[in-house]
């Protein structure tokens, strides 16, 4: 099971009530996707471990997605990091970084920092629990969306198991050597076995709405898009070119996904009511994130 822990919820500017958008997936490992300034506060406030982060996924080198990269490194310098991190972004993400170290104001102490800047839509991260793909999205800047999927596995059929006898000490056996003796026959794991899809979350970054994250949001079980504006302010949200709640509804609608979560929401929402109604109008699974909010997948 994978656990979301949201960062921030809000777009550009941090308030007295929000933060810049930015989400952490707990799964075997911590995992950022963008890290707004302030993050280690939140990090702390809501049981997100700064040492155990494996791998940082920036959309885009807009500042409100990046600024509390530098805090992150140094607070880690202090408390004795020495595992290897990966910074995943567009390209110019390695020659930011790499020029504030050359600096030597800050920079990885202890610990290295690799980056993999994203050139075109791909593979850009994988271990043995999920794998990640960015894909390009269209906002002002070069920028990226996620798609995060956990490794299909296989999954006992209790009736299939049960008619050829696999009982008992027997299911560990077959799974560990794929194949058991049950009387005269023999029993495949493959036999008694289904493939069970794994589960996939699409983050679409700072975007228009845009038919690569449809794509990519095919029957996903969480879509989450960032909703700047509402319908009401749809001319500013072209010309900044953001996204609005209906829009991003209308997205997670045609995609088919199971849950919609909005983010990247403006301040001059101080009472997002309006914003959830507007996406529920369009898309009835959908919710307005906060700072704190746990979702478990």
């Amino acid at each position: 099971m994978i656990k979301l822990v949201i960062l921030g919820s809000s777009a550009a500017l941090p308030s007295k009530d929000h933060s810049p958008t930015c989400f952490a997936v707990k799964h075997g490992g911590v995992y950022l996707f963008d890290a707004s300034e302030g993050v280690q506060q939140r990090m702390m406030r809501y049981g997100v471990s700064m040492m155990q982060v494996k791998a940082i996924f920036l959309s885009h080198l807009h500042a409100d997605h990046f600024l509390g990269i530098p805090g992150l490194i140094q607070t880690m310098n202090l408390q004795g990091r020495t595992d290897e991190m990966l910074i995943v972004g567009p390209t110019g993400t390695r020659q930011f970084f790499e020029t504030l170290f050359s600096t030597r104001v800050l920079a990885p102490q202890g610990y290295k920092i690799k980056f993999k800047e994203v050139a075109r839509a791909g593979k850009v991260f994988k271990n043995d629990l999920f794998e990640v793909k960015a894909f390009s999205v269209e906002h002002s800047a070069k920028a990226l969306g996620f798609a995060l999927q956990t490794h299909s596995y296989r999954r006992f059929d209790e009736k299939k198991a049960r008619e050829a006898g696999i009982r008992g000490h027997l299911f560990t056996f077959i799974q560990e050597k794929g194949v058991a003796q049950v009387g005269e026959n023999v029993v495949k794991y493959e036999d008694v076995t289904y493939l069970q899809k794994g589960k996939t979350i699409v983050y679409s970054g700072d975007t228009l709405p845009c038919k690569a994250v449809e794509k990519h949001a095919k029957e996903c079980d969480l879509l989450i898009h960032e909703a700047t504006f509402m319908e009401a302010e749809g001319a500013v949200a072209r010309e900044k070119r953001h996204s609005t709640a209906g829009q991003a509804a209308a997205i997670a609608r045609k995609a088919d996904a199971k849950r919609l979560l909005l983010l990247h929401v403006s301040n001059r929402y101080e009472d997002r009511g309006g914003m959830l109604a507007e996406a529920k109008g369009v898309f009835a699974n959908s919710e307005v994130g906060r700072e704190g909010m746990e979702i478990l997948i």
